[in-house]
């Protein structure tokens, strides 16, 4: 059983930046695909970003050159750079682990994070 911890979240103002982190347990981290999902209120838990375990990333289009996946797997830490964050942006974050090692979607997620909120003041 991998648990996957988010931290990091907050408020920010329109056009700020946060760094969002997770920290995973478990010695098999690396082989790990991690990524990001985010649900705003209302509406429906999106893919935003993932790295695989030989760190090909994938963005969602409305983040790319905004955001910034990265990993660290001596720290079993997958991150999310935020910046130039607009009020769309608010939601809750989670991290998401596809133990095959690539992302295959939504429905293949092996392990979520509880999740951490994310708050864009306009």
């Amino acid at each position: 059983q991998v648990q996957l911890e988010e931290s990091g979240g907050g408020l920010v103002a329109a056009g700020g930046s946060l760094r969002i982190s997770c920290a995973a347990s478990g010695r098999t981290f690396s082989t790990y695909a991690m990524g990001w999902f985010r649900q705003a209120p209302g509406q429906e838990r999106e893919f935003v970003a993932f790295i695989s375990w030989s760190g090909d990333i994938s963005y969602v289009d409305s983040v790319k050159g905004r955001f910034t996946i990265s990993r660290d797997n001596a720290k079993n830490t997958v991150y999310l750079q935020m910046n130039s964050l607009k009020p769309e942006d608010t939601a809750v974050y989670y991290c998401a682990a596809d133990t095959s090692g690539i992302y295959r979607g939504s429905q293949a997620i092996d392990y979520w994070g509880q999740g951490t909120q994310v708050t864009v003041s306009s």
